[in-house]
C-alpha cells in the first residue's frame, strides 16, 4: 500500500503544523431521491466547482454504507472555521437540499472496511459512480494499484483558488439572502405584448401607460 499511502498523503494528509487539507462531502439519499437522486446531486456540486468557482476536479468515492463522497484536496493545510465556512456556504449557495444531509456527515478517507456494512470504502472513476446507486460498497479491498491510477491525476487548491472561491461564495450567499431580497425594490413588471384590455388588470393598464410615458389619472364616473 506504499504507492496508494503517498498519494493521500499528496493529496489529503496535513503534518504536524495543524489545520485541514481535505474537504469530505458526504451524499447520502434524501427522501423522493430514487435510485440515484444522490449521485445526481454529487456530479452537480462537482461540475459546479469546476465550472463556477475554478476549482481542480475532486476525487469521489463510495462509502461502503449506503453513501457516495466528494474529495477537495487542498495544497496548504487550512483552519477548520475557514474550511467549515466554505462547507456550509457551498451547500446553502448550490445545494440547498444537501446541507441538512452533509453538514455533520464526514466521510471517512478511502479505503477502509465499514464495521457495519461489511464493506469497503473506495475511490471511483466518476464514470462509474451511477452504477453503484443502491449499493455503495464493494465487497472485496479495491486493489492498490486501481486507486493510485485515480488519484495520481489530481490536483489540489492551491490558497489562492481557495481564496478567490470562497470570497465567490460569500458573494454569491448574500446576493441570495432572504433578507436582501425582501428589502430590494420590487422592479415594475413588464407590460404585456398585444394588450388586450378585457385580460388587463389595473396594474397591467398603469404599466403599459408608463412604458409610454404616460401618466394615467383616474376619475370616478357615477
Amino acid at each position: 500500500m506504499q504507492k496508494l499511502n503517498v498519494e493521500l498523503d499528496r493529496l489529503y494528509l496535513a503534518g504536524a503544523e495543524g489545520g485541514t487539507r481535505s474537504i469530505a462531502l458526504a451524499f447520502k439519499k434524501l427522501p423522493g431521491d430514487g435510485e440515484a437522486g444522490h449521485w445526481e446531486r454529487l456530479c452537480s456540486l462537482a461540475n459546479t466547482l469546476q465550472s463556477e468557482l475554478g476549482l481542480p476536479a475532486p476525487a469521489v468515492s463510495i462509502s461502503g454504507s449506503g453513501s457516495y463522497g466528494l474529495w477537495i484536496s487542498l495544497a496548504k493545510p487550512i483552519a477548520p472555521p475557514q474550511v467549515l465556512e466554505f462547507t456550509e456556504l457551498l451547500y446553502r449557495v448550490y445545494c440547498p437540499e444537501q446541507a441538512g444531509a452533509g453538514a455533520n456527515a464526514t466521510p471517512e478517507l478511502p479505503p477502509q472496511m465499514n464495521q457495519v456494512s461489511g464493506k469497503w470504502s473506495a475511490f471511483i472513476h466518476p464514470g462509474m459512480g451511477a452504477s453503484f446507486a443502491g449499493d455503495e460498497g464493494l465487497e472485496v479491498q479495491p486493489p492498490e494499484a486501481g486507486q493510485v491510477a485515480l488519484l495520481e491525476g489530481l490536483e489540489s487548491i492551491t490558497p489562492s483558488q481557495f481564496g478567490q472561491a470562497l470570497d465567490r461564495l460569500r458573494k454569491a450567499a448574500g446576493a441570495s439572502a432572504p433578507q436582501a431580497a425582501a428589502t430590494a425594490p420590487t422592479p415594475a413588471r413588464a407590460a404585456p405584448e398585444g394588450l388586450l384590455l378585457e385580460d388587463a388588470t389595473l396594474e397591467d393598464i398603469v404599466n403599459y401607460l408608463h412604458s409610454k410615458n404616460i401618466e394615467p389619472t383616474f376619475r370616478f364616473l357615477k
